[in-house]
């Protein structure tokens, strides 16, 4: 696993070579650009994750070169460096996208901090931005299934080892959440965990997303490259077309790849973990999927079960998630009933634990009160309302002589039978304990309808 990558750019031999010691001493590598055009190469050759970026420089000052990375998007944050800076050169620096300003002569432990600083928050936006893209994540799977217990320890092991795995399972079971849980367990944790949907991928743009472009002197950055030193999640693996399988095969088993245009190769360093709903031996024999691939993404299989295989899971299921909209979404707190949980727990879960979070926070913005019913649940879940029981004081007047109000709860007992039944008078005729011809005569007489319902 490579340790972090930071570039110097400054014209001045005595500063990169301070910057560049004072850097490795604490665990970082190191390269370094007298100028512009060496600043390109080396970006070239490999993507950064920090650079620190001189002002005053022969060729090309480092504001233009800043413009020129900005007008595509930063590769990384940028720590601009001068002797001589203005209020406007700062301003200019910071409206361009770079993340601090430092005066030289340069204070090592304000140069260090400022580089701690900068990382973090690169992670942090990072972060966000899958945040935002993906569900909540769960940072240790939920529930105490002997399931879900054994996949976790075996998560931890597999953590330990720089293997590459293949996670199967059925969309929304939480396939996502361990390859994340994965990676905060391996030694990688502290790099990029990169996820690209290569459903979403359009064929003549699936070698640009992984391996990126170079044009001219710009460069954009794919997935292996975002990835580095870090964990690159291929999700619906399956989908990837043909040539895109073929050319990450050949990076795979040369550790190297070449980007779109580009002339030097790169060399990976990730773990690559590998997500499907289908079974990819099918897809093998059905000559969709190359079997050299497959044997490369599958070195550890990992099936994720589906929610109705553990449904003990769901009460901690729901309470998780109730805590997390309650939190992060300032929805309004509220409570399952025991017999709310207990037909939560013997539904079937065709969208797994997506259709619980789902349901968690439809039940939260549409309902009221501190307490979730069964009956609400079921009516969330799509299921018919149940048709109300209603008492003898509704069905009938005590003000009226004895024959009407017969007539009245016959009509009434009869168009709830008929309403039951969905209009079978066969199955009503049984169960009010009548012969069919006598049940017809009774429903012309009592002017009810005789007609299917649905």
């Amino acid at each position: 696993m490579s340790a972090t990558h930071i570039l110097v750019v400054d014209d001045e031999p005595d500063i990169r070579g301070l910057v560049k010691e004072i850097l490795e001493d604490e665990g970082y590598t190191v390269a370094m650009a007298e100028n512009s055009e060496a600043a390109r190469h080396a970006l070239r050759d490999r993507r950064p994750d920090l650079i620190l970026l001189d002002i005053w420089m022969p060729d090309i000052d480092g504001i233009s070169l800043l413009k020129e990375w900005s007008d595509d998007e930063l590769p990384c944050p940028v720590i601009m460096m001068s002797g001589h800076g203005t209020i406007e050169t700062a301003v200019e620096a910071t409206r361009l996208g770079a993340y601090d300003f430092l005066e030289k002569p340069l204070s090592m432990a304000k140069l260090l901090l400022t580089v701690e600083r900068a990382l973090e928050a690169s992670k942090l936006q990072q972060e966000n931005i899958g945040l935002r893209r993906r569900s909540p994540q769960v940072h240790e799977p939920v529930g105490r299934s002997a399931v879900i217990q054994r996949l976790r320890e075996q998560v931890k092991r597999i953590a330990q080892h720089d293997t590459w795995v293949l996670i199967t399972g059925e969309p929304g079971s939480g396939r996502e959440t361990f390859a994340r849980y994965l990676h905060s367990q391996s030694a990688r944790r502290d790099r990029p965990f990169i996820d690209l949907c290569v459903s979403a991928l359009a064929t003549d743009n699936a070698a640009s997303e992984l391996f990126g472009v170079e044009e001219q002197d710009h460069i954009h950055y794919g997935s292996l490259e975002k990835a580095a030193g870090g964990t690159l999640m291929l999700d619906e693996v399956a989908d990837m077309d043909w040539e895109a399988q073929s050319k990450l095969l050949g990076a795979l088993d040369s550790g190297y790849f070449l980007r779109v245009s580009g002339r030097e190769p790169v060399r990976i360093d990730v773990r690559i973990i590998a997500i499907t709903q289908r079974n990819l031996e099918e897809e093998v024999k059905a000559g969709r999927f190359r079997e050299d691939l497959f044997y490369h993404l599958n070195v550890v299989p990992l099936r994720i079960p589906p929610l109705h295989e553990h449904p003990e899971d769901v009460p901690d299921l729901l309470n998780f998630y109730l805590d997390y909209f309650a939190t992060h979404e300032k929805l309004p707190y509220r409570r399952f009933s025991v017999g709310a949980q207990n037909f939560l727990r013997n539904y079937h879960w065709p969208g797994n634990v997506r259709e619980l979070k789902n349901l968690v926070q439809r039940l939260l913005i549409l309902g009221a009160g501190d307490e979730i019913s069964q009956c609400e649940v079921e009516l969330a879940l799509g299921a018919p309302p149940p048709f109300q029981q209603q008492t003898i004081e509704t069905l009938v007047s005590f003000d009226q002589p004895l024959r009407q109000a017969r007539e009245q709860f016959e009509k009434a007992y009869l168009d709830y039978q008929l309403e039951k039944h969905q209009g079978n008078v066969s199955k009503m005729a049984k169960e009010a304990g009548m012969e069919r011809t006598h049940l017809y005569r009774k429903l012309r007489s009592l002017g009810i309808e005789i007609k299917e319902r649905r």
